[in-house]
């Protein structure tokens, strides 16, 4: 006799907004034992986000040392793997506080160990007010160049001149989970402007293994808006992007643009009428990033 697997519940919260209607949606699936990555696939697409979490019990680990030695309560660690409706991603910053927030709600605040494709990540979940904020420890980060032609084909593609570019903010590569392309605007009408070729813009980032574009404008001092353009998930854009956040992070420490040790607002989504703000932390002696962010669940 055939076994019929019972479909899992979807949940659906929202990142860096405690308004279901703000920051980014995601929908996660706590329990996805058993799912294959068709499955898991054809799960985000018809939930139809940026991206869905799937969790699964955690990697096996000596006594004492599940994940990162950050939690050791083994009911506080899991494995997540990330899809957008096209494919998996090794890393999503929004899902991942969208999944943590909905955690906490069930399990308590306190200390996760995310084991993901692109590395261990720790979140804390702690109680401000009524409300839940989720903060992501980002994996080891690099910032690398981008050759001419590259930046040529980018900006075409986003028809931008390269007039429009901040000169103070030079186009780089970064990774804190995954790889994005940092773009700054001169203004804040630039940024503003997104009208990009979806198929030309998606062929570049799939050479080079780039999961979003951060387009940015500096506001203030430690203040920036920001945008990502997201082809290669099959949408046109994120609205708030966690991992983008902490690419941009690492992107601005190694070139000196902010102090060492400083903590940055960034503003995404409010061009598509769902307003987010992303808090990253940069810590003196410890290279990696921490992204905070409130999250709400969406009414079904």
């Amino acid at each position: 006799m055939n076994s019929v697997r019972a479909t899992p519940e979807i949940l659906r919260y929202t990142a860096f907004s405690d308004d279901p209607e703000g920051g980014n949606p995601a929908g996660i699936i706590l329990d996805a034992t058993g799912l294959g990555e068709e499955e898991m696939l054809a799960i985000a697409a018809d939930v139809g986000y940026s991206e869905s979490a799937f969790l699964t019990a955690a990697p096996s680990a000596p006594s004492g040392k599940a994940g990162s030695g950050d939690a050791s309560d083994a009911e506080r660690a899991y494995t997540i793997r990330y899809f957008s409706p096209k494919a998996e991603v090794p890393f999503c910053g929004h899902a991942t506080v969208a999944t943590a927030v909905a955690l906490g709600e069930r399990i308590g605040p306190g200390d996760l160990v995310f084991t993901t494709p692109a590395g261990v990540v720790p979140v804390t979940v702690t109680r401000e007010g009524g409300a839940l904020l989720a903060t992501l420890t980002s994996v080891e980060p690099y910032v690398e160049e981008i050759a001419a032609e590259d930046l040529a084909e980018a900006l075409a593609a986003l028809d931008w001149p390269a007039g429009d570019l901040d000169p103070a903010f030079p186009p780089r590569v970064a990774f804190a989970g995954a790889r994005h392309l940092i773009l700054a605007a001169a203004t804040r009408e630039r940024l503003g402007l997104l009208a990009y070729d979806f198929a030309r813009l998606e062929a570049l980032m799939h050479r080079l293994d780039l999961t979003t574009v951060q387009l940015v404008w500096r506001a203030d001092a430690g203040i920036f808006h920001v945008r990502d353009p997201f082809p290669v998930g099959g949408v046109v854009e994120d609205p708030a992007t966690g991992a983008a956040a902490a690419a941009l992070g690492a992107y601005l420490r190694e070139l000196g643009l902010v102090p060492e040790a400083t903590v940055l607002t960034l503003h995404q989504g409010e061009d598509m009428g769902r307003p987010g703000v992303l808090t990253v932390e940069l810590r003196a002696g410890d290279r990696r990033i921490r992204v905070s962010g409130a999250g709400a669940r969406i009414p079904a």
